[in-house]
């Protein structure tokens, strides 16, 4: 496999970006250029859809479910996962966004895209968080891979939707 996220012992240790560094409003502005909504959890509550649990984002049809301690490499990977799906699909899902290597690939890629669109963040602090949480990649970090090893997800987008890459 190609990408893969890990689940930690202890998810909140890994110094990462959370969405209380920049705040919930440029998350759901970039989240509505897609057709998506970002529901803010309140803090000590549960995130409906979140497969990982704890503070990772949830999903379910077209919402993107979030806490202010939420990482912001998890609320641009569930995210993801809705824009490269099919419309139909999207409506449905619920938790579990894929068992597809290639749509896995797809979203790590967007994922890392999509965070030049948020201020403070970028592709290389991304990076560096999908690594420190524990994202498994074959060439060893986010950064090797995106670089040298992401044709297939490339690909993909490219198939799903060409402006994706632009």
């Amino acid at each position: 496999m190609t990408a893969q996220r890990l689940p930690l012992a202890d998810p909140g240790v890994p110094d990462v970006l959370r969405i209380a560094a920049i705040g919930f409003a440029p998350c759901a502005t970039l989240l509505a250029g897609f057709d998506l909504d970002l529901h803010a959890v309140a803090d000590d509550a549960a995130i409906p859809g979140s497969y990982w649990g704890d503070c990772e984002a949830g999903l379910i049809g077209n919402t993107v479910y979030a806490r202010a301690d939420t990482p912001l490499h998890s609320l641009l990977h569930e995210a993801c996962h809705l824009i490269v799906m099919p419309a139909e699909r999207r409506a449905l899902v619920h938790t579990n966004a894929t068992d597809s290597i290639a749509e896995e690939d797809a979203t790590c890629y967007l994922q890392i895209l999509l965070a030049d669109r948020l201020p403070g963040v970028g592709r290389d602090r991304l990076m560096a968080d999908m690594d420190a949480w524990g994202y498994s990649f074959r060439l060893g970090s986010a950064r090797a891979w995106f670089a040298h090893d992401a044709e297939d997800a490339r690909a993909f987008l490219e198939c799903a939707n060409s402006s994706l890459l632009d």
